[in-house]
């Protein structure tokens, strides 16, 4: 007989084990009620970074823990803090915490089979297909996050136009175009590189003084390569753009497409759950005509990385893209093998984790009107933050404020070069961690306002800081 005595994992002292684990929770609640006395972020020294380099040596879960008290917790990138304004990062919660902690005792792998956390999954779809008025032949996955979603969406439009036969037979010179802004997020290009139609397909269309795409350049673009003999099949509008914010006019560029028979996906990634907000839902009207929908829940919906959410209009056209019949994956009308179709016939995945459960925790907990109050206070705060810039003379707006992303600078000679060095002062300072970017030949200070831990006199605190390092820079 096989021995197997002394194999198991679990622990020789459960009480000892449940002491420590409560001491871990208390730990990251701690760290996380107290997260405004903190640095928002701060470079690891020599030794931490050596740390991180050695080999491998067994330890106690107590030895594990308090090593990564010391050496990953202080240097992590600082998203939960209320000052950290950089990219688009969620702040996450603690709701969200011990929902992921839930999730990963069920330890349930998501990829299909006849379970309860697969329904779950499939209540918060339905959830997500209502908010976006989708009708009920819609189906949706999580996914990593908005670039994984995106790339479903552009592999189920190429379904669409060219049939299943292509996942056998491959492109064969279809001549393909996909249209998006010059704004657009680079995972648009990165979706047609990956899905093997080619990055050179894609048309990249300029923006109006809004950052909005132009839609007539959209229209003459798609005119224009049908009469050359290729063949336009896709077109990703924008909702919240990564630089500024900007939405796309999804009305005007859902006519299109449903003239000229396009496939109409729409980047969300944080902008989409704007539909939350009553205030704010009608800026995105003709989001329910799109073909497909990529987001996130871990940017405004503020759910723990990671929980990224993909919605196609057609579940035909969506299992048709991914469903691979393979022996080990046989489907019964009943016992565990049921409940078809399963999440890995929407997707890349066969082993997927539990992201819904802490989204659905989210959801239940704090409602869809608590967090759109969090969306429209963050935007709120976009419009105190403009403000402010356009009353102080040594600050200068560098575009428009549509949403929660405000892009400015410290009026100096050399700009470019004094607010490069700020941005960086301001990060390596710890009081505050706005991003960069590049407007017209700008480069812009961005402040990304996501969290719903920050207020306005966050806000102030980023404006002195910026006047007191421009101030040291040029003086």
């Amino acid at each position: 007989m096989l021995e197997t005595q002394g194999t198991s994992l679990d622990p020789a002292d459960w009480q000892a084990f449940r002491n420590q684990a409560h001491k871990m929770l208390d730990d990251m609640l701690d760290y996380t009620q107290n997260i405004s006395t903190q640095n928002v972020w701060q470079p690891m020294p020599e030794s931490v970074q050596a740390f991180l380099r050695s080999s491998l040596t067994e330890k106690s879960l107590e030895q594990a823990h308090t090593e990564f008290m010391e050496n990953i917790l202080p240097y992590a990138v600082g998203n939960t803090h209320p000052r950290f304004m950089g990219w688009v990062h969620g702040g996450g919660t603690p709701v969200g915490m011990v929902a992921e902690m839930l999730a990963a005792g069920l330890n349930a792998n998501l990829g299909g089979r006849n379970q309860a956390p697969v329904e779950l999954e499939r209540q918060v779809m339905r959830w997500v297909r209502d908010l976006f008025s989708f009708p009920q032949t819609a189906s949706g996955l999580f996914v990593t996050g908005t670039s994984m979603a995106n790339l479903i969406g552009c592999l189920c439009a190429k379904t669409k136009f060219l049939g299943q036969q292509t996942r056998k037979t491959g492109l064969q010179n279809a001549n393909l175009t996909a249209y998006t802004s010059t704004t657009a997020h680079i995972s648009i290009s990165q979706a047609l590189d990956i899905s093997g139609i080619g990055t050179d397909t894609l048309r990249k269309i300029p923006v109006n003084e809004n950052y909005e795409i132009y839609i007539a350049e959209l229209e003459h673009a798609i005119l224009q390569d049908k009469a050359a003999g290729k063949m336009p099949f896709l077109v990703v509008a924008t909702v919240g753009t990564v630089d500024v914010g900007a939405i796309d006019d999804l009305q005007k560029i859902a006519a299109l497409c449903a003239k000229e028979k396009l496939w109409f996906h729409i980047d969300g990634a944080f902008g989409a759950l704007a539909m939350l907000s009553e205030k704010f839902a009608p800026r995105l009207k003709g989001i329910e005509l799109a073909d497909s929908i990529a987001f996130d829940f871990h940017k405004w919906g503020q759910v723990p990385y990671d929980a990224g959410f993909v919605l196609i209009r057609d579940e035909q056209i969506h299992q048709q893209a991914f469903a691979s019949p393979a022996a080990y994956l046989q489907r019964q009308e009943r016992g565990l093998s049921a409940n078809s179709p399963w999440a890995c016939d929407l997707g890349l995945d066969l082993s997927r984790g539990f992201r819904a459960l802490k989204t659905w925790f989210t959801l239940s907990v704090y409602g869809n009107e608590k967090l759109a109050q969090v969306i429209e206070h963050t935007c709120e705060l976009a419009q105190f933050l403009k403000t402010e810039i356009e009353n102080s003379p040594e600050l200068e707006l560098l575009a428009p404020v549509a949403l929660n992303i405000v892009c400015f600078r410290f009026r100096a000679k050399n700009a470019n070069v004094v607010n490069s060095e700020i941005v960086i002062a301001l990060q390596k300072s710890g009081i505050v961690a706005p991003s960069s970017t590049t407007l017209n030949g700008q480069i812009a200070i961005r402040a990304a306002l996501v969290n719903h831990r920050t207020t306005e006199n966050d806000i102030l605190i980023l404006l002195e800081a910026v006047k007191t390092f421009g101030h040291q820079l040029t003086h």
